[in-house]
């Protein structure tokens, strides 16, 4: 196992020790696990990157099953620099990279599922990004759509272009979103099937020992939708995953996960009424004992340097939520 030299440990200090009610959760949150940097997916981590995070979490923190992780909070028994590990979406990636590490490093995990797509299928958003891939020409109009004419022609201008078309398209009504999605498919091609987890590969991963949790069927906007249609998206995504486990599932996490914009408060009562224990958000801080349980704050660690990603967890700790 590789040592770390002092100077990257060294914000360390600062963490504490011991036991007590004034001991901080933090909960990471993350995607995609690629073989290798891809350009387009500015979300996503490298295997190599998230081993070495994998290696720190394992030699210098105290990571804990997010059941065990949450009582102790609430019990005021969590041991210090407590962390829990998860993972959003479902991607086929994180079976085939993640796992082995999380398994190496003897180290639990929850993974928020979507279940629209274990039969095959792309989130929307994955639709746009792998489009563009595809797509030859020099220039995208979508000018049509209340967009923009976007440069295309090189990786870099399609990184751009995904994350631009991301951002406005994610709040389109679902009719104009699907519309103009299709518009970019039209002009690509067949796109990749394999990207999501399968249901073969979910069942794997649970009798792993791997703590699966809800994120609706689709990945929608909540605060898009209607109440029916949100309870729908959640009762719906829990009872299918319950019955393809064999299992109850107990933690949610809200799909992209910031209340007022992807989810509004009167959806707390919808996931209480599915039966979750707690859910979890986008917000970045670290829980402490009077963290709200249905809306529990996660970080997502993008840093390059193992001394940066050190900083980084001591500096949530010590931050005022």
């Amino acid at each position: 196992m590789t040592r770390w030299p002092l100077a990257t440990l060294q914000p360390l200090v600062t963490l504490g020790s011991g036991l007590g009610a004034e001991k901080k959760l933090f909960v990471l949150m993350y995607h995609r696990i690629l073989s290798q940097p891809d350009i387009l997916e500015s979300g996503a981590i490298s295997l190599e990157k998230f081993e070495w995070q994998m290696q720190l979490l394992a030699e210098y923190f105290n990571v804990l099953p997010l059941d065990k992780a949450l009582s102790g909070l609430q019990e005021g028994t969590i041991p210090s620099r407590a962390v829990c590990i998860t993972f959003d979406d479902g991607y086929a990636d994180n079976y085939t990279n993640a796992l082995p590490v999380l398994t190496r490093y003897q180290l639990p995990a929850t993974f928020f599922m979507t279940s629209g797509f274990l039969a095959g299928g792309l989130m929307w958003n994955d639709r746009i990004r792998e489009s563009l891939r595809i797509i030859s020409a020099d220039e995208l109009d979508l000018t049509q759509f209340g967009l923009a004419c976007y440069g295309i022609g090189t990786p870099l201008q399609k990184a751009i272009c995904s994350q631009a078309i991301t951002s406005k398209v994610k709040y389109f009504v679902d009719q104009e979103k699907e519309d103009c999605i299709r518009h970019i498919e039209s002009l690509a091609g067949p796109l990749p099937n394999n990207i999501m987890m399968s249901a073969a590969q979910l069942k794997l991963l649970h009798a792993s020992g791997m703590e699966i949790g809800g994120h609706t069927v689709t990945h929608p906007i909540l605060s898009k939708l209607g109440d029916a249609e949100v309870k729908k998206e959640i009762a719906d995504n829990k009872a299918t995953l319950e019955a393809l486990l064999g299992t109850t599932l107990r933690f949610f996490a809200y799909p992209n996960g910031k209340v007022g914009h992807d989810y509004l408060l009167k959806h707390i009562e919808i996931i209480k009424e599915c039966g979750y224990q707690a859910a979890l958000s986008s917000r970045w801080a670290v829980a402490n004992k009077n963290s709200d349980i249905w809306q529990l704050p996660r970080c997502m660690p993008s840093e390059s340097t193992p001394a940066k990603f050190m900083l980084r967890m001591a500096y949530m700790y010590n931050k005022a939520d």
